[in-house]
């Protein structure tokens, strides 16, 4: 029985912006739904209210270093706003001028870890100019969730993705889209060994469908796979249907409608 759903992908955007912003990361894909969400934190609010989520990690993505500081403010101000229902995690880039600095501020200003998409960022995910982001990480116990995967560029797949796992062993590494968007078998291949990885199945189950995902929850466990849904780009309650018709135990929607999510980000609600 499913009591409590978090969502642990949701990107969001200041109001007077959100627009512009949403058809950028709606372009990045090559096929989503008609119906795209507005990226708010208004609309992810009342979105879950109509669907049973009660709490969202949130996050948004600097595509310059010089947007690093305000995308982490805005997010930190979101998280305060929320009443309680955001998990922020800060942005980072790797021409940050002094990313120890910015880690430092990130941490002072409440959020729990780090999101990275290298493939609009457009740097591979294992450059060794990200990785203090990794060391820093690493050493104070807080989460890297990554954007993995895509056929079209080799930014984010798991070839990569092992460099860091092997080099970070202690990292909380969250890897979205069940490892590697697009390249499923690759990241199930390459990644699934690894004790320090978990994954979330955000922008997948449309693709994969029930069958497919289900069996990627099998290959990860249960243990390590979190919901998600990649708001403002897929709305809720379809991802929810998707991951019912899989006819999971109850222990097991437990665990990847909350659970892994509270133990993997900190979150105690």
């Amino acid at each position: 029985m499913v009591t409590e759903i978090y969502d642990a992908h949701c990107h969001i955007y200041p109001d007077k912006i959100a627009h512009k912003a949403v058809d950028a990361v709606t372009a990045f894909y090559p096929t989503i739904p008609d119906e795209q969400l507005d990226g708010t934190c208004d609309t992810l609010i009342r979105q879950g209210r109509e669907n049973g989520v009660t709490h969202f990690i949130v996050h948004s993505v600097a595509t310059t270093p010089h947007q690093v500081h305000s995308i982490n403010v805005f997010i930190s101000q979101s998280v305060s706003a929320s009443g309680g229902a955001f998990t922020g995690l800060g942005t980072m880039h790797p021409d940050v001028e002094d990313i120890p600095a910015a880690m430092d501020e990130l941490i002072r200003l409440g959020l729990k870890g780090v999101k990275l998409h290298p493939d609009i960022q457009k740097f591979p995910a294992d450059d060794p100019r990200i990785m203090p982001v990794y060391e820093i990480c690493e050493a104070k116990g807080l989460p890297v969730l990554v954007h993995t995967g895509d056929y079209r560029y080799d930014f984010s797949n798991p070839p990569r993705i092992v460099n860091i796992l092997k080099a970070f062993p202690r990292l909380n590494f969250v890897g979205a889209h069940f490892g590697g968007w697009s390249v499923w078998d690759d990241a199930t291949r390459l990644l699934t060994d690894f004790d320090n990885i978990s994954v979330d199945c955000s922008s997948t189950t449309h693709w994969l469908g029930v069958e497919r995902a289900k069996e990627q929850i099998r290959i990860w466990g249960e243990d390590r796979v979190m919901f998600g849904t990649d708001y403002p780009l897929w709305p809720q309650k379809p991802e929810i249907d998707r991951l019912l018709a899989m006819d999971l135990t109850d222990d097991a929607y437990r665990k990847i409608f909350r659970d892994n999510c509270v133990r993997i980000y900190g979150t105690d609600r």
